[in-house]
């Protein structure tokens, strides 16, 4: 169907705009970035504002006990099952989107690991001029948090007394669940002094914060939106992709060469601070290839698809103006499988009687599926550096948590480790 006249007809909506809408839009387009933030976060449908379930596996895994992988494997299935079989006894629910965090299946080994590396590196520099200032984003349960605190308050308590957590939440939901549940865990536990829950979206942060801290975002990149841009392979250059929702509910996909200036700004200073770096690209490789290849019958006249992240850059300024004194804490998944065609592609899924299916776009009714991004950590070193002007260190996710945690807590009695060997796809990069 030609949609050329509703594309010009119809008027441009952002997702800020969209955020006190009751019903999905009609009649609208927008930038993709706009459309995948509306569908992931708008309060009323939303994925994260009314369609998860962060599982928790119970009791914590005696990985000693454990013969192998093979088993935590089938416990952990065991564990989901039941987990949801609660969770139908008092509300049935086929399209229930659950998931879990390497913090919820190696708790508290996950969260003491990270202590350490703050408290180690707090010491090393901070103490005892100033507090130990931690700031979560996107804290989910709260678990991390709390086994962070308990683990600095029984092994350090000098810098324990020097502690404040601060969790950063952008869904009003969980963060209803965090100051209630969370607060009532933090208060049984000791800590509901030193807890503040902030029910905010971290692009609306508006608070400067001058003390020196730390800023932990543990797989929260993933779910930043991003924008998508196709180039002309023969003049390189870049067209800017947008979402057209017709008067039927039914979504296009429209290109057009006049970038906004987020995105345009974007590939500016990645082309400044990646000049040396030969990272992924639509356009890498023989330039008289892709000339030829564009002239034979029926060749596209675009390149495959480019996610761009243009949220994470607009996250690195916010640390640069509101945090200037911050320490980046992050880990997140540097590859994902059944992503859709092109380069940095989202993996779009959805979960329907408890199977995890997966699609091949994310133009898809909002609120129902998850859209996740996978990082170019060289990339996002060399813009995170070129925006606030600190230096980093990337590393495996196996790499980090045998510097910092007891690996043996994670063992099983053959060896293994599900801990390092789990996340192979996740890299975390840390401010030095």
């Amino acid at each position: 169907m030609d949609k050329a006249d509703e594309y010009k007809r119809f008027p441009t909506v952002t997702s800020d705009m969209l955020r006190h809408r009751k019903e999905r839009p009609r009649r609208a387009k927008m930038l993709m970035r706009d459309f995948i933030e509306d569908s992931l976060y708008n309060p009323s449908y939303g994925y994260f504002s009314k369609q998860v379930v962060i599982f928790t596996p119970g009791e914590p895994f005696d990985f000693n006990s454990l013969p192998d992988e093979a088993t935590f494997h089938a416990e952990l299935g065991n564990r989901y099952t039941a987990f949801e079989d609660a969770l139908d006894e008092k509300e049935p629910n086929e399209t229930r989107q659950l998931w879990h965090t390497p913090t919820e299946l190696f708790r508290p080994y996950y969260g003491e690991a990270i202590a350490r590396y703050l408290v180690a590196n707090y010491k090393l520099s901070l103490y005892p001029y100033h507090d130990l200032l931690i700031y979560e984003m996107g804290a989910g349960n709260g678990t991390l948090m709390l086994n962070i605190l308990d683990y600095i308050r029984s092994e350090d308590p000098e810098v324990y007394a020097r502690t404040k957590f601060r969790v950063i939440e952008i869904t009003t939901a969980l963060a209803s669940l965090q100051a209630n549940q969370l607060q009532r865990n933090a208060e049984s536990r000791g800590h509901a002094d030193k807890v503040q829950i902030i029910n905010k979206s971290i692009f609306d942060w508006n608070e400067y914060v001058s003390s020196p801290c730390f800023f932990l975002a543990m797989e929260v990149f993933d779910n930043f939106a991003h924008d998508v841009i196709r180039y002309d392979p023969v003049t390189e250059e870049p067209l800017q992709g947008s979402a057209l929702v017709d008067n039927d509910g039914d979504f296009f996909e429209f290109y057009s060469r006049d970038l906004d200036p987020v995105a345009a700004r974007y590939l500016q200073v990645r082309n400044a601070a990646c000049s040396a770096r030969n990272y992924n690209h639509p356009l890498r490789g023989s330039k008289f290839l892709r000339n030829m290849r564009s002239q034979l019958p029926l060749a596209p006249n675009l390149s495959k698809p480019e996610y761009i992240p243009t949220r994470l850059m607009n996250f690195f300024d916010v640390l640069r103006d509101y945090f200037p004194a911050h320490r980046l804490v992050t880990s997140d998944f540097h590859a994902l499988p059944d992503a859709v065609e092109g380069v940095n592609a989202p993996v779009v899924q959805t979960r329907w009687q408890r199977r995890t299916v997966p699609v091949r776009t994310p133009l898809v009714h909002q609120g129902f599926f998850d859209i996740l991004f996978p990082t170019d950590f060289g990339v996002m070193e060399d813009v995170y550096r070129a925006i606030t002007g600190k230096l980093t260190r990337v590393m495996t996710h196996e790499d980090f948590f045998k510097r910092w945690a007891y690996v043996e807590d994670t063992q099983t009695k053959n060896g293994e480790n599900p801990l390092l060997s789990w996340y192979k796809n996740a890299s975390v990069m840390i401010t030095v």
